[in-house]
């Protein structure tokens, strides 16, 4: 891994990114102080570009909820919620949320403001009853985007056939539909140009997080899809449609295309690359990624900066001459594509392994989230079957460490890059040895 003068440049996306956040917490807080309230939307079409339009904070309560498991509180806002009446089998984001509510907004990261509405959509069956709480807390709006998602593997329609069509002009008429409320609520009209200057924004960030995925091609990988990659998708959702996100992916992709030139990795010594697959284990977020960096593994890519991106990964770019109609397209092509990366995981997979070299494969269910985990084994099944690339099946949680268990992680870990050894070794491919160290 080369290093060097390099004017800051490497690291910097990490760094922007968390003082991003800093400062949209901050500003959240004192949308708080002024007991206003704030559009609480989610990752799967946010439908941010409507919603800057109208100069509306936005909360996304998801980001919230692993933020508290990243620092360390999850335990206690998941046993306040569970106190409360919420079973232990729901989704920890959810029950996160709801001690968040409970709390009066007090987070980590400062004070939430309350709802003023929420705006979801189908990509996520618990994005509805996720709603619903709120909407008996504070008897607030709740606008749901109906996407058309695709009937099955391998069945997706395409602009220009009837079928597509018939679905863009679905999805146009609900955003009619959410700036008659947005207008409602704000009291203000729906300026047009703004709304443009607003896709413009969010185009030069689908360009960029398009260009940075494709940059991991390279050998060594220039980020970690897992930790990284976390980072980028916090400014790619939050800052969507914004100056500040336009203006951070830009240098984000300079920084890469740096890295790339240089030949500078993300670990010391690169030897496998992996794809990851699911939601990862925010409890242990830094231990479970030296899990695969101890031995070398770097995550090249993943279904979470698919899906958890919105669809941003496509890169689709909205026609500014013909926004309303752009913006339907862009959401029925995006959102269909987060959910085609959890449903369909195996296609997405099978599409990563050429061009990013890859050397396994890491499925990782959780407790908390059944739309993300159920059918991964069979996605596991169907790779097996379709390509020769080793897999990992591990399971445990996105917020509960209760049931992590890292001793037992650790080994089928190890025991995982201990095969991928013996077969680079088989293959000639390597030259050094198991010392017992690992």
């Amino acid at each position: 891994m080369a290093n060097g003068n390099n004017n800051g440049i490497v690291g910097r996306g990490n760094r922007d990114g968390a003082r991003l956040f800093r400062e949209w917490f901050a500003e959240l807080g004192e949308c708080s102080a002024r007991e206003e309230g704030a559009a609480y939307v989610f990752v799967m079409g946010s439908l941010n570009e409507i919603l800057k339009t109208f100069d509306l904070p936005v909360v996304f309560p998801e980001i919230n909820s692993l933020q508290t498991a990243v620092r360390k509180v999850a335990p206690e806002f998941l046993t306040e919620a569970e106190d409360y009446g919420y079973s232990p089998d729901i989704c920890g984001y959810v029950k996160a949320d709801v001690a968040v509510q409970l709390r009066g907004g007090q987070h980590p990261m400062g004070k939430i403001p309350k709802p003023r509405f929420a705006v979801l959509t189908n990509a996520c069956n618990t994005y509805i009853k996720w709603a619903e709480i709120w909407e008996r807390m504070y008897d607030i709006p709740i606008f749901t985007l109906d996407v058309p998602g695709t009937r099955a593997a391998g069945t997706q329609t395409h602009k220009g056939e009837h079928e597509f069509e018939n679905d863009r002009r679905y999805v146009a008429a609900q955003i009619d539909e959410l700036i008659q409320l947005c207008e409602k609520i704000t009291g203000k009209k729906f300026d047009i140009d703004k709304f443009r200057e607003v896709l413009g924004y969010a185009n030069d960030m689908s360009r960029g997080w398009r260009r940075v995925l494709e940059l991991n091609q390279a050998r060594p990988a220039v980020f970690s899809a897992l930790t990284d990659g976390t980072i980028y998708l916090g400014v790619a959702n939050g800052f969507r449609g914004t100056k500040a996100g336009s203006a951070f992916f830009k240098d984000l992709v300079a920084e890469m295309e740096y890295k790339s030139m240089n030949n500078i990795g993300t670990v010391t010594e690169e030897k496998f690359r992996l794809v990851f697959v699911g939601v990862p284990c925010y409890p242990i977020f830094r231990r479970f990624n030296e899990f695969f960096s101890d031995w070398g593994g770097v995550f090249v890519q993943s279904t979470y900066l698919w899906f958890a991106a919105g669809g941003t990964n496509l890169g689709f770019e909205y026609d500014l001459r013909n926004p309303i109609d752009s913006l339907a397209e862009g959401l029925l092509l995006s959102v269909r594509d987060a959910m085609d990366s959890m449903f369909h995981q195996q296609e997405a997979v099978l599409s990563m392994l050429a061009p990013y070299h890859i050397d396994g494969v890491v499925y990782h269910p959780i407790k908390s989230c059944r739309t993300v985990s159920t059918g991964l084994a069979d996605g596991r099944r169907y790779l097996m079957a379709h390509a020769e690339v080793p897999t990992l099946f591990i399971e445990s949680d996105m917020m509960d460490k209760r049931v992590v268990s890292e001793a037992q992680m650790k080994n089928r870990v190890d025991a995982f890059f201990e095969g991928l050894v013996t077969r680079k070794q088989t293959a000639g491919v390597v030259d050094f040895w198991i010392d017992g160290s690992h």
